[in-house]
């Protein structure tokens, strides 16, 4: 073989997409492709319009490796949102900026939708309406056929990788810029670095706008005690994902839940304790790396967890876990329900739209029908007791953002149970701790010890709903 012959087969290989083999935090070929971005980089990182037009190609070129085609997708989003923002910032009419900004985010959630609730919703209308559906990918056959080229697949649609994130920080950046919080931002080159900025592009953290765009132009500044930091980051990530996550799933849990019969009880509740310590090393594993990849770039990313199991209680679990989605569910989802001052018409959608899946998931009407006659009842007691009235709105925002999160993880009923579970708990400790406690410091404590406890246990059965 001649050396033309090697070096075209290198190229090949380089640019081409093995979908059995993308490129990931945990193989050689991602720190082997880190390490040549970081080295050019190296060279005009003083620079930074050239600095961040060269790592928005190499997060480009990262997302091709990762999830092939898909690319098409991530570039539209980043161009849509871009031009939707400028147009958004000339309009001066709250009304007009309203529906843009209404339409853009039915854009971006209908994409996330359609690409990762086909089969999800597809399955619920059959079940309801007894029809017999397939999921068939439109999109992929319209592209195909703009093309002329078999680039999709159409019986089946894929999930494009990190397209939970990307969406979501597509529509933060919308809202933010009709709130006025952020400028659109003027540089093409900068809008998409920002979306798809490689190293938080796979599992998050999400990243706002207000956050990550006002450090593109300051001045790159790696002092030996910041690169210190991030390889602390990186090496503790990789601990959590190679020697804890997977350790304990391939020669513990994994096992278990494939034959649970051949184990016995106490070694089946080991493996949902075990599971769950899987789950946190996963993904608090991912985001540490992404951390410190990002700081030796010079950005820095927002913290994602917090010791999420030294949690007391719901409450402040969800305050330490995952904790960008936390925000971001409170800023964007929460509060426009109403947050802690009253219900909204999206409330009761949600109401209904909960009622309706129930129903479908115990195959009665009579949920629907029980649903109903509660919403009564809690209306009933608002009327009757108005100084109420902010506790119960609270109550049930909070679960409605809790049931929509849950689905956010993924697109099974499991995960939607896995979601109501969460706000149940977070409803009861909004109630005891206001109706039981009130300024009784010694009872406080106390029961801040034993909900600490609680916490701790009650949260590893709950996440497998994840496995299951």
């Amino acid at each position: 073989m001649s050396m033309w012959d090697v070096i075209r087969d290198f190229l090949v290989n380089l640019f081409s997409f093995d979908q059995a083999h993308p490129l990931l935090f945990t193989q050689f070929y991602f720190w082997a492709f880190f390490a040549l971005v970081f080295a050019v980089f190296s060279l005009f990182h003083s620079k930074a319009l050239l600095r961040n037009g060269y790592l928005f190609a190499c997060s480009l070129f990262f997302y091709y490796k990762t999830s092939g085609v898909f690319l098409a997708l991530l570039v539209f989003v980043i161009v849509y949102n871009f031009f939707a923002a400028k147009g958004l910032g000339k309009l001066k009419s709250n009304k007009a900026r309203s529906v843009l900004t209404a339409v853009s985010v039915v854009v971006d959630l209908g994409i996330l939708a359609y690409f990762k609730y086909a089969y999800f919703l597809t399955d619920f209308v059959n079940s309801l309406l007894g029809t017999s559906f397939e999921v068939h990918d439109v999109l992929g056959e319209f592209l195909n056929a703009l093309t002329g080229v078999n680039l999709f697949r159409v019986d089946a649609i894929i999930l494009p990788v990190g397209i939970s994130f990307f969406t979501f920080q597509a529509v933060s950046y919308m809202v933010d810029v009709k709130r006025e919080k952020i400028a659109p931002v003027e540089n093409f080159l900068d809008f998409g670095f920002y979306l798809s900025f490689f190293p938080q592009l796979v599992a998050g953290p999400i990243v706002r706008a207000v956050e990550f765009v006002q450090q593109l132009h300051k001045p790159y500044n790696l002092s030996r005690r910041w690169f210190g930091i991030a390889i602390f980051w990186i090496m503790n990530g990789l601990v959590k994902k190679l020697i804890l996550a997977d350790y304990l799933a391939v020669n513990f849990a994994d096992r278990v839940f494939e034959n649970p019969l051949l184990y016995s009880g106490f070694e089946n509740l080991s493996a949902l304790f075990c599971y769950s310590l899987q789950v946190y090393a996963d993904f608090s594993g991912y985001t540490d790396i992404a951390t410190g990849v990002a700081m030796l770039f010079g950005f820095y990313l927002p913290q994602n967890f917090n010791s999420p199991y030294k949690a007391v209680n719901t409450q402040q679990f969800w305050r330490r876990w995952h904790m960008t989605l936390s925000r971001w569910l409170r800023d964007y989802l929460y509060i426009p329900l109403g947050g802690n001052r009253n219900a909204s018409a999206g409330t009761y959608i949600i109401i209904a739209a909960v009622a309706v899946f129930g129903s479908f998931l115990s195959g009665s009407w009579w949920v629907a029908f029980g649903v109903a006659l509660l919403a009564a009842g809690i209306g009933l007691w608002a009327w009757k007791k108005p100084g109420d009235r902010k506790l119960i709105t609270t109550n049930i925002n909070s679960m409605n953002t809790m049931l929509l999160g849950g689905l956010w993880h993924g697109a099974s009923w499991n995960f939607m149970i896995w979601g109501g579970l969460n706000g149940i708990g977070m409803v009861i400790y909004k109630i005891w701790t206001k109706r039981s406690l009130g300024g009784k410091l010694l009872i406080i404590g106390l029961t801040t010890a034993l909900c600490g406890t609680l916490s701790f246990t009650l949260h590893y059965p709950v996440w497998n709903m994840f496995f299951v």
